[in-house]
Protein backbone atom coordinates (compact mmCIF):
# COMPACT_ATOMS: atom_id res chain seq x y z
CA UNK A 1 0.00 0.00 0.00
CA UNK A 2 1.57 3.28 -0.96
CA UNK A 3 1.16 6.93 0.75
CA UNK A 4 -0.49 8.57 -2.00
CA UNK A 5 1.03 11.97 -3.48
CA UNK A 6 -0.48 14.96 -5.04
CA UNK A 7 1.21 16.09 -8.30
CA UNK A 8 -1.97 17.88 -10.10
CA UNK A 9 -1.69 21.21 -9.30
CA UNK A 10 -2.97 22.87 -12.10
CA UNK A 11 -6.10 21.50 -11.81
CA UNK A 12 -6.16 22.52 -7.72
CA UNK A 13 -3.66 23.25 -5.22
CA UNK A 14 -4.47 22.71 -1.60
CA UNK A 15 -5.22 25.50 0.80
CA UNK A 16 -1.95 27.02 2.67
CA UNK A 17 -2.62 26.79 6.44
CA UNK A 18 -1.54 30.39 6.68
CA UNK A 19 -4.69 31.31 4.33
CA UNK A 20 -6.82 29.08 6.33
CA UNK A 21 -5.58 30.78 9.36
CA UNK A 22 -6.56 34.82 8.23
CA UNK A 23 -10.10 33.14 6.81
CA UNK A 24 -11.23 31.57 9.59
CA UNK A 25 -12.12 34.72 11.74
CA UNK A 26 -14.25 36.06 8.99
CA UNK A 27 -16.45 32.96 9.45
CA UNK A 28 -17.71 33.20 13.03
CA UNK A 29 -16.00 36.38 15.07
CA UNK A 30 -15.94 39.00 12.18
CA UNK A 31 -19.05 37.59 10.05
CA UNK A 32 -21.04 40.67 9.17
CA UNK A 33 -21.83 41.63 5.55
CA UNK A 34 -19.78 43.70 3.86
CA UNK A 35 -22.97 46.07 2.52
CA UNK A 36 -24.04 46.53 6.00
CA UNK A 37 -23.91 50.05 7.15
CA UNK A 38 -22.85 48.89 11.21
CA UNK A 39 -19.71 48.14 12.85
CA UNK A 40 -19.95 44.66 11.90
CA UNK A 41 -20.42 45.23 8.52
CA UNK A 42 -18.01 48.23 8.35
CA UNK A 43 -15.63 45.44 9.58
CA UNK A 44 -15.66 43.13 6.47
CA UNK A 45 -15.76 45.84 4.21
CA UNK A 46 -11.88 46.76 5.40
CA UNK A 47 -11.36 43.44 5.00
CA UNK A 48 -12.58 43.17 1.86
CA UNK A 49 -10.54 46.50 0.95
CA UNK A 50 -7.64 45.36 2.32
CA UNK A 51 -7.44 41.91 0.10
CA UNK A 52 -8.37 44.20 -2.43
CA UNK A 53 -4.89 45.61 -2.42
CA UNK A 54 -3.10 42.67 -1.43
CA UNK A 55 -4.91 41.39 -5.10
CA UNK A 56 -3.94 44.25 -6.40
CA UNK A 57 -0.34 44.29 -5.38
CA UNK A 58 0.93 40.68 -7.23
CA UNK A 59 -0.60 41.66 -10.10
CA UNK A 60 0.53 45.38 -10.52
CA UNK A 61 -2.70 47.19 -10.77
CA UNK A 62 -4.77 49.74 -8.58
CA UNK A 63 -6.74 48.12 -5.77
CA UNK A 64 -10.33 49.88 -7.16
CA UNK A 65 -9.69 47.85 -10.45
CA UNK A 66 -10.39 44.48 -8.45
CA UNK A 67 -13.90 43.06 -9.07
CA UNK A 68 -13.61 39.64 -7.01
CA UNK A 69 -15.55 36.84 -8.47
CA UNK A 70 -16.57 32.97 -7.80
CA UNK A 71 -12.98 32.01 -10.04
CA UNK A 72 -11.63 32.00 -13.11
CA UNK A 73 -14.50 30.60 -15.63
CA UNK A 74 -16.36 33.34 -13.73
CA UNK A 75 -14.01 36.36 -14.35
CA UNK A 76 -13.38 34.61 -17.70
CA UNK A 77 -16.91 34.84 -18.59
CA UNK A 78 -17.42 38.08 -17.61
CA UNK A 79 -14.32 39.68 -19.30
CA UNK A 80 -15.01 38.26 -23.07
CA UNK A 81 -18.67 38.17 -22.98
CA UNK A 82 -18.82 41.76 -20.72
CA UNK A 83 -16.39 43.29 -23.06
CA UNK A 84 -17.94 42.26 -26.41
CA UNK A 85 -21.46 42.98 -25.31
CA UNK A 86 -20.71 46.37 -23.93
CA UNK A 87 -18.65 47.12 -27.38
CA UNK A 88 -21.92 45.76 -29.83
CA UNK A 89 -21.88 48.98 -31.37
CA UNK A 90 -18.43 49.67 -32.06
CA UNK A 91 -17.14 46.06 -33.40
CA UNK A 92 -18.22 42.16 -33.33
CA UNK A 93 -14.96 40.57 -33.72
CA UNK A 94 -12.71 38.62 -31.05
CA UNK A 95 -9.37 37.24 -31.38
CA UNK A 96 -8.05 34.10 -29.37
CA UNK A 97 -5.72 31.18 -29.33
CA UNK A 98 -6.25 27.60 -30.37
CA UNK A 99 -5.26 26.45 -26.96
CA UNK A 100 -7.12 28.70 -24.51
CA UNK A 101 -9.11 26.95 -21.47
CA UNK A 102 -12.58 25.95 -22.20
CA UNK A 103 -14.05 29.57 -19.94
CA UNK A 104 -12.63 31.35 -22.91
CA UNK A 105 -13.47 29.25 -26.13
CA UNK A 106 -17.15 28.38 -24.98
CA UNK A 107 -17.78 31.78 -24.36
CA UNK A 108 -15.72 32.45 -27.79
CA UNK A 109 -18.40 29.87 -29.65
CA UNK A 110 -21.52 31.80 -28.08
CA UNK A 111 -20.51 35.21 -29.35
CA UNK A 112 -20.32 33.40 -32.37
CA UNK A 113 -23.80 31.94 -32.22
CA UNK A 114 -24.75 35.60 -31.74
CA UNK A 115 -23.22 36.78 -34.96
CA UNK A 116 -19.82 37.81 -34.00
CA UNK A 117 -16.70 36.97 -35.71
CA UNK A 118 -13.55 35.10 -34.06
CA UNK A 119 -10.37 34.21 -35.10
CA UNK A 120 -8.15 31.20 -33.48
CA UNK A 121 -4.66 32.14 -34.03
CA UNK A 122 -2.82 28.97 -33.72
CA UNK A 123 0.33 27.90 -31.66
CA UNK A 124 3.43 26.26 -32.77
CA UNK A 125 4.97 22.83 -32.12
CA UNK A 126 6.62 24.50 -28.46
CA UNK A 127 3.29 25.69 -27.71
CA UNK A 128 3.96 29.24 -27.99
CA UNK A 129 1.37 31.86 -30.35
CA UNK A 130 3.45 33.89 -32.66
CA UNK A 131 2.68 37.73 -31.22
CA UNK A 132 3.21 38.88 -35.16
CA UNK A 133 0.43 36.32 -35.72
CA UNK A 134 -2.12 37.97 -33.29
CA UNK A 135 -1.21 41.40 -34.19
CA UNK A 136 -2.04 40.22 -37.71
CA UNK A 137 -5.21 39.31 -36.88
CA UNK A 138 -6.22 42.01 -35.35
CA UNK A 139 -9.02 44.56 -37.64
CA UNK A 140 -10.70 48.06 -37.63
CA UNK A 141 -13.85 46.14 -35.82
CA UNK A 142 -11.63 44.08 -33.49
CA UNK A 143 -12.94 44.79 -30.07
CA UNK A 144 -11.13 41.96 -28.01
CA UNK A 145 -8.14 39.66 -27.57
CA UNK A 146 -7.67 37.52 -25.38
CA UNK A 147 -4.35 35.44 -24.76
CA UNK A 148 -3.71 33.26 -21.56
CA UNK A 149 -0.29 34.12 -19.57
CA UNK A 150 0.13 30.31 -19.24
CA UNK A 151 -1.20 27.17 -20.62
CA UNK A 152 -3.23 24.49 -18.00
CA UNK A 153 -1.98 21.91 -19.60
CA UNK A 154 1.81 22.27 -21.30
CA UNK A 155 2.57 24.93 -19.11
CA UNK A 156 3.55 27.40 -21.72
CA UNK A 157 4.24 31.30 -21.52
CA UNK A 158 3.02 33.25 -24.30
CA UNK A 159 4.29 36.62 -25.09
CA UNK A 160 1.56 38.79 -23.65
CA UNK A 161 3.13 41.78 -23.02
CA UNK A 162 4.28 41.82 -26.84
CA UNK A 163 0.84 41.11 -27.95
CA UNK A 164 -0.98 43.75 -25.55
CA UNK A 165 1.09 46.15 -26.47
CA UNK A 166 -0.05 45.68 -30.22
CA UNK A 167 -3.17 45.75 -29.26
CA UNK A 168 -3.19 49.26 -27.27
CA UNK A 169 -1.57 50.66 -30.05
CA UNK A 170 -4.79 49.28 -32.35
CA UNK A 171 -7.51 50.36 -29.90
CA UNK A 172 -7.98 46.76 -29.18
CA UNK A 173 -8.74 45.74 -25.62
CA UNK A 174 -6.63 43.08 -24.28
CA UNK A 175 -7.26 40.42 -21.79
CA UNK A 176 -5.46 37.75 -20.29
CA UNK A 177 -6.49 34.74 -18.45
CA UNK A 178 -3.36 34.83 -15.63
CA UNK A 179 -5.15 31.73 -13.78
CA UNK A 180 -2.05 29.30 -13.68
CA UNK A 181 0.24 31.91 -14.08
CA UNK A 182 -0.61 34.19 -11.21
CA UNK A 183 1.96 33.58 -7.92
CA UNK A 184 4.06 31.59 -10.15
CA UNK A 185 6.00 33.81 -12.73
CA UNK A 186 6.37 37.51 -12.03
CA UNK A 187 3.40 39.68 -14.06
CA UNK A 188 3.35 42.58 -12.01
CA UNK A 189 5.69 44.67 -14.83
CA UNK A 190 3.45 43.57 -17.91
CA UNK A 191 0.44 45.66 -16.16
CA UNK A 192 0.38 48.78 -17.37
CA UNK A 193 -0.52 47.27 -21.09
CA UNK A 194 -3.11 44.64 -19.64
CA UNK A 195 -6.90 45.54 -19.46
CA UNK A 196 -7.86 42.77 -17.89
CA UNK A 197 -6.48 39.95 -15.98
CA UNK A 198 -7.99 36.92 -14.67
CA UNK A 199 -7.20 34.75 -11.44
CA UNK A 200 -8.28 32.27 -9.48
CA UNK A 201 -7.74 31.58 -5.51
CA UNK A 202 -7.50 27.75 -5.50
CA UNK A 203 -4.77 27.97 -8.25
CA UNK A 204 -2.29 29.33 -5.60
CA UNK A 205 -2.93 27.90 -2.47
CA UNK A 206 -6.12 29.88 -1.84
CA UNK A 207 -9.51 28.72 -1.15
CA UNK A 208 -11.89 27.68 -4.03
CA UNK A 209 -15.01 29.46 -5.06
CA UNK A 210 -13.14 32.82 -5.19
CA UNK A 211 -11.48 34.54 -7.94
CA UNK A 212 -10.89 37.88 -9.52
CA UNK A 213 -10.84 40.25 -12.81
CA UNK A 214 -8.96 43.09 -12.83
CA UNK A 215 -10.79 45.52 -15.26
CA UNK A 216 -8.46 48.86 -15.88
CA UNK A 217 -10.12 52.24 -14.83
CA UNK A 218 -7.74 54.47 -16.74
CA UNK A 219 -6.61 54.72 -20.35
CA UNK A 220 -8.76 53.84 -21.35
CA UNK A 221 -11.63 53.12 -19.04
CA UNK A 222 -12.83 49.24 -20.06
CA UNK A 223 -16.48 49.33 -20.11
CA UNK A 224 -18.13 45.59 -19.17
CA UNK A 225 -21.59 44.81 -19.14
CA UNK A 226 -22.56 42.76 -16.40
CA UNK A 227 -24.06 39.00 -16.04
CA UNK A 228 -25.00 39.30 -12.62
CA UNK A 229 -27.72 41.69 -11.12
CA UNK A 230 -29.19 42.40 -8.09
CA UNK A 231 -27.93 44.86 -5.21
CA UNK A 232 -25.05 46.91 -7.77
CA UNK A 233 -22.00 45.47 -5.15
CA UNK A 234 -18.30 45.71 -7.10
CA UNK A 235 -19.68 48.78 -9.07
CA UNK A 236 -22.50 47.09 -11.16
CA UNK A 237 -20.09 44.68 -12.49
CA UNK A 238 -20.78 42.06 -10.12
CA UNK A 239 -23.76 41.94 -7.80
CA UNK A 240 -23.94 39.76 -4.79
CA UNK A 241 -23.17 39.34 -1.18
CA UNK A 242 -19.61 39.24 -0.94
CA UNK A 243 -17.93 36.01 0.61
CA UNK A 244 -15.53 38.03 2.99
CA UNK A 245 -14.10 34.74 4.19
CA UNK A 246 -12.91 33.67 0.79
CA UNK A 247 -11.88 37.19 -0.32
CA UNK A 248 -9.71 37.09 2.91
CA UNK A 249 -8.42 34.18 2.21
CA UNK A 250 -7.44 35.56 -1.61
CA UNK A 251 -5.95 38.07 -0.22
CA UNK A 252 -3.40 36.30 1.93
CA UNK A 253 -2.68 34.10 -0.57
CA UNK A 254 -1.56 36.35 -3.11
CA UNK A 255 0.23 37.94 -0.50
CA UNK A 256 2.35 34.82 0.14
CA UNK A 257 2.76 34.13 -3.82
CA UNK A 258 4.44 37.73 -3.83
CA UNK A 259 6.42 37.44 -1.00
CA UNK A 260 8.07 33.50 -1.59
CA UNK A 261 7.53 33.89 -5.97
CA UNK A 262 11.31 33.98 -6.89
CA UNK A 263 12.53 31.19 -4.37
CA UNK A 264 9.57 28.96 -4.69
CA UNK A 265 10.06 29.07 -8.21
CA UNK A 266 13.63 28.58 -8.30
CA UNK A 267 12.68 25.28 -6.12
CA UNK A 268 10.05 23.97 -7.49
CA UNK A 269 11.23 24.39 -11.11
CA UNK A 270 13.94 22.26 -9.55
CA UNK A 271 12.29 19.40 -8.89
CA UNK A 272 10.62 19.52 -12.20
CA UNK A 273 13.60 19.42 -13.97
CA UNK A 274 15.14 16.27 -12.05
CA UNK A 275 11.86 14.52 -12.83
CA UNK A 276 11.85 15.28 -16.36
CA UNK A 277 16.04 14.03 -16.42
CA UNK A 278 15.22 10.66 -14.57
CA UNK A 279 12.05 10.18 -16.88
CA UNK A 280 13.91 11.04 -20.55
CA UNK A 281 17.00 8.83 -19.20
CA UNK A 282 15.22 6.09 -17.84
CA UNK A 283 12.84 5.79 -20.94
CA UNK A 284 12.87 5.63 -24.42
CA UNK A 285 9.78 6.73 -26.42
CA UNK A 286 9.43 9.84 -24.02
CA UNK A 287 8.23 13.10 -25.70
CA UNK A 288 7.95 16.18 -23.88
CA UNK A 289 4.89 18.38 -25.04
CA UNK A 290 5.55 22.47 -24.78
CA UNK A 291 8.80 24.34 -24.83
CA UNK A 292 11.03 23.27 -21.31
CA UNK A 293 12.17 26.80 -21.49
CA UNK A 294 8.79 29.09 -21.71
CA UNK A 295 7.06 26.69 -19.43
CA UNK A 296 5.70 27.53 -15.74
CA UNK A 297 8.26 25.89 -13.09
CA UNK A 298 5.73 23.42 -11.68
CA UNK A 299 4.34 22.61 -15.01
CA UNK A 300 5.49 18.87 -16.94
CA UNK A 301 3.29 17.59 -19.69
CA UNK A 302 5.06 14.41 -21.10
CA UNK A 303 3.55 11.75 -23.98
CA UNK A 304 4.90 7.77 -23.08
CA UNK A 305 4.45 6.38 -26.73
CA UNK A 306 3.07 3.20 -26.63
CA UNK A 307 0.86 3.55 -23.40
CA UNK A 308 -2.36 4.99 -23.06
CA UNK A 309 -2.63 7.55 -20.17
CA UNK A 310 -5.53 6.54 -18.81
CA UNK A 311 -4.53 3.05 -18.26
CA UNK A 312 -1.31 5.00 -16.84
CA UNK A 313 -3.14 6.49 -14.07
CA UNK A 314 -4.99 3.79 -13.22
CA UNK A 315 -2.28 1.59 -12.42
CA UNK A 316 -0.78 4.68 -10.64
CA UNK A 317 -3.89 5.37 -8.51
CA UNK A 318 -1.75 6.46 -5.66
CA UNK A 319 -0.62 9.85 -7.53
CA UNK A 320 -2.95 12.16 -8.14
CA UNK A 321 -1.76 13.48 -12.04
CA UNK A 322 -4.09 14.15 -15.14
CA UNK A 323 -4.46 13.12 -18.66
CA UNK A 324 -5.66 16.91 -19.73
CA UNK A 325 -7.82 19.61 -18.27
CA UNK A 326 -9.92 19.07 -15.46
CA UNK A 327 -12.67 20.68 -16.43
CA UNK A 328 -12.45 18.75 -19.78
CA UNK A 329 -11.53 14.96 -17.87
CA UNK A 330 -14.90 13.72 -17.99
CA UNK A 331 -15.26 14.22 -21.80
CA UNK A 332 -12.28 11.08 -22.61
CA UNK A 333 -11.40 13.46 -25.61
CA UNK A 334 -8.29 13.84 -26.55
CA UNK A 335 -6.77 17.37 -25.77
CA UNK A 336 -7.53 20.36 -27.91
CA UNK A 337 -4.40 21.74 -26.41
CA UNK A 338 -2.25 18.78 -27.34
CA UNK A 339 -4.07 18.32 -31.06
CA UNK A 340 -3.73 22.11 -31.67
CA UNK A 341 0.38 22.02 -31.22
CA UNK A 342 0.58 18.95 -33.67
CA UNK A 343 0.16 15.77 -31.97
CA UNK A 344 -1.52 12.95 -33.27
CA UNK A 345 -4.78 11.81 -31.47
CA UNK A 346 -2.92 8.26 -30.41
CA UNK A 347 0.00 10.97 -29.34
CA UNK A 348 -2.27 12.90 -27.00
CA UNK A 349 -3.76 9.96 -25.74
CA UNK A 350 -0.66 8.52 -24.28
CA UNK A 351 0.00 12.16 -22.51
CA UNK A 352 0.27 13.02 -18.88
CA UNK A 353 0.44 16.16 -17.08
CA UNK A 354 2.70 16.43 -13.64
CA UNK A 355 1.96 19.37 -11.66
CA UNK A 356 4.33 20.37 -9.09
CA UNK A 357 3.36 22.86 -6.33
CA UNK A 358 3.99 24.48 -2.84
CA UNK A 359 4.05 21.24 -1.18
CA UNK A 360 5.88 19.46 -3.78
CA UNK A 361 8.61 17.52 -2.15
CA UNK A 362 11.94 15.94 -3.71
CA UNK A 363 11.38 12.40 -2.22
CA UNK A 364 8.22 12.86 -3.71
CA UNK A 365 9.26 13.94 -7.28
CA UNK A 366 11.93 10.58 -6.79
CA UNK A 367 8.85 8.24 -5.66
CA UNK A 368 6.90 9.08 -8.76
CA UNK A 369 9.63 9.29 -11.17
CA UNK A 370 10.36 5.80 -9.85
CA UNK A 371 7.23 4.86 -10.49
CA UNK A 372 6.46 6.10 -13.76
CA UNK A 373 9.33 4.20 -14.95
CA UNK A 374 8.65 0.82 -13.52
CA UNK A 375 4.96 0.86 -14.57
CA UNK A 376 5.49 2.16 -18.13
CA UNK A 377 8.14 -0.37 -18.29
CA UNK A 378 5.66 -3.02 -17.32
CA UNK A 379 2.60 -1.96 -19.37
CA UNK A 380 4.62 -1.70 -22.41
CA UNK A 381 5.99 -5.45 -22.19
CA UNK A 382 2.32 -6.24 -22.67
CA UNK A 383 1.32 -3.58 -24.97
CA UNK A 384 0.60 -4.22 -28.98
CA UNK A 385 2.36 -1.02 -29.65
CA UNK A 386 5.34 -1.89 -27.49
CA UNK A 387 7.53 -2.45 -31.35
CA UNK A 388 6.82 1.42 -32.21
CA UNK A 389 8.93 2.64 -29.80
CA UNK A 390 11.36 4.68 -30.32
CA UNK A 391 14.28 6.48 -28.67
CA UNK A 392 13.38 9.83 -28.50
Amino acid sequence: MHDRIYMDNHASTPTDPRVVEAMLPYFTERFGNAASQHLYGWEAQEAVERAAHEVAALLGVDAKEIVFTSGATESNNLAVWGAMEAARARGRHFVTTAIEHPSVLEVAAQLQEQGCEVTYVPADRSGVVDSAAVTAALRADTVLCSVMWANNEIGTLQPVEAIAAACRERGVLFHTDAVQAAGKVPIAAAARELDLISISGHKMCGPKGIGALSVRRRRPKVHLAPRTFGGGQQRGLRAGTLPVPLIVGLGEACTLCARELDAEAARVGGLRDRLWSQLSVSLDGVRLNGDLKRRLPGNLNVSFAGVEAEALLLELKWIALSSGSACASAEHKPSHVLLAIGLSAEEAHSSMRFGLGRFTTAQEVERVADAVVQTVTRMRETSPLAGRVVRS
